[in-house]
């Protein structure tokens, strides 16, 4: 059986209090705690405060469905690090105090999970290739069980997540049987899934009996986007995704797109840069003209897609937030110059997924997803526990976000 939920995530703009009652009164069965910087923040957290919230549980309908320890709660640009599997043992202990400091709040309040995420493949851990990220995060995720007493009732769930080192059902599942331990399972969010699985029902099916723990959001196909650094032995399918090439060596990039093909530059490329970004076009069977974009004219201030593109930046593996944060001017370029038909060069989200599914948690019932089909690929194969609806996207908007969710989803459970 599936129990409605919902994520104090969403509701960051209330007092926490407050948004304990409001998901109360809304009519979910449960409510996921998540840490943040301004509304629950684990390094302000007082043991008073913790009673007054246990106590204020115990007075509403409504139960504590997991502490979440928020991938995003360190450096607001950066989210998601430090990593468990940081290669800086600083930034490693930083983020497995912040999961103990979860499995504390879960003990005071009576909660049975925790969940956090595995992190990226950073541009650090690129230039250490002797530095294993896989062992990294298994010696992390093995300090937090340890904080776990022999007569506590607490579970670390991990979540994989688009794009992150941990990214598929597969990638979970090894994981979780390379540790090794009855205390650390999956928890699955359908957006993540629907974005990193070609048949995202069938893996929710495979991955039924490791997962204690859901996410509940909508999502819809976009304009799948990898950002990658050129190199020789650069294999490129459209058929996959368009490209976008960074060139070290003066910070420029090539736009690989069937229909628009577009470099961004400082300077008017020479002789010998010409004669590389013909060479990819032509390999990659271009037949569009190149335009040339000058980078320093690019709009750089604020546009109605920043969330959308935050998101997708911070989801791509392998740079230096300095590389993607010049990027930032081309994806607000992309999606909001407009063609000689009056629409943007790029319609849609830009996405990067293994799907083309953008990670951009909708409203339930706004995106394309099968709940019914999901929801029944789990319970038929053993899954029983919270899903909860995570809506960061929609902070502005929370009223509406928490009813139509609770709306839409009561149907299928």
């Amino acid at each position: 059986m599936i129990k409605l939920s919902y994520s104090t995530f969403g509701l960051t703009n209330l007092d926490f209090l407050d948004a304990i009652n409001v998901v109360n009164e809304a009519g979910y069965a449960g409510i996921e705690l998540s840490f943040h910087r301004d509304q629950f923040n684990p390094f302000e957290i007082t043991e008073d405060y913790l009673a007054t919230i246990k106590k204020y549980l115990e007075s509403v309908r409504v139960k504590a469905a997991c502490v979440a320890t928020a991938s995003h709660f360190f450096t607001p640009s950066r989210p998601h690090e430090p990593s468990l599997m940081s290669p800086d043992l600083a930034g490693r202990k930083r983020r497995i105090d912040l999961v103990k400091r979860g499995i504390h709040v879960a003990r005071k309040l009576g909660v049975s999970l925790v969940t956090f995420g595995s992190g990226f493949i950073r541009d650090e851990h690129i230039i250490t290739p002797s530095v294993n990220p896989r062992e990294l995060l298994i010696d992390s995720i093995r300090q937090c069980l340890r904080a776990i007493r022999d007569d506590e009732d607490i579970t670390l769930l991990i979540e994989p997540e688009p794009g992150m080192f941990i990214e598929t059902v597969e990638q979970g599942i090894d994981l979780i049987n390379e540790v090794n331990s009855p205390r650390f399972k999956l928890h699955l969010d359908l957006c993540h899934m629907f974005c990193s699985e070609h048949n995202y029902v069938a893996a929710l099916a495979q991955a039924a009996s490791y997962t204690r723990y859901l996410h509940i959001s909508d999502a819809q196909e976009g304009y799948n986007l990898k950002i990658v650094k050129m190199t020789e032995n650069l294999i490129l399918d459209l058929d996959f995704a368009s490209y976008l090439i960074y060139f070290p060596e003066n910070a420029d990039y090539l736009l690989v797109d069937r229909n628009h093909p577009i470099y961004f530059f400082d300077e008017k490329p020479t002789r010998e840069q010409q004669h590389r970004i013909d060479s990819i076009l032509n390999q990659a069977c271009i037949e569009q003209a190149l335009v040339y974009v000058d980078y320093n004219g690019l709009y750089a201030g604020l546009t109605p897609f920043d969330d959308e593109i935050f998101t997708y930046l911070i989801s791509v593996p392998g740079l230096s937030f300095d590389v993607l944060e010049r990027a930032k001017p081309i994806a607000a370029y992309l999606r909001g110059v407009k063609t000689a038909n009056g629409k943007p060069l790029v319609e849609k989200m830009i996405a990067n997924t293994l799907t083309g599914i953008v990670h951009f948690h909708e409203i339930p019932g706004e995106g394309t997803l099968d709940f019914a089909a999901s929801f029944n690929a789990l319970t038929e194969n053993g899954f029983s526990g919270y899903g909860s609806v995570e809506l960061y996207h929609h902070v502005a908007s929370w009223k509406k976000a928490l009813t139509d969710s609770y709306r839409h989803l009561s149907q299928y459970v």
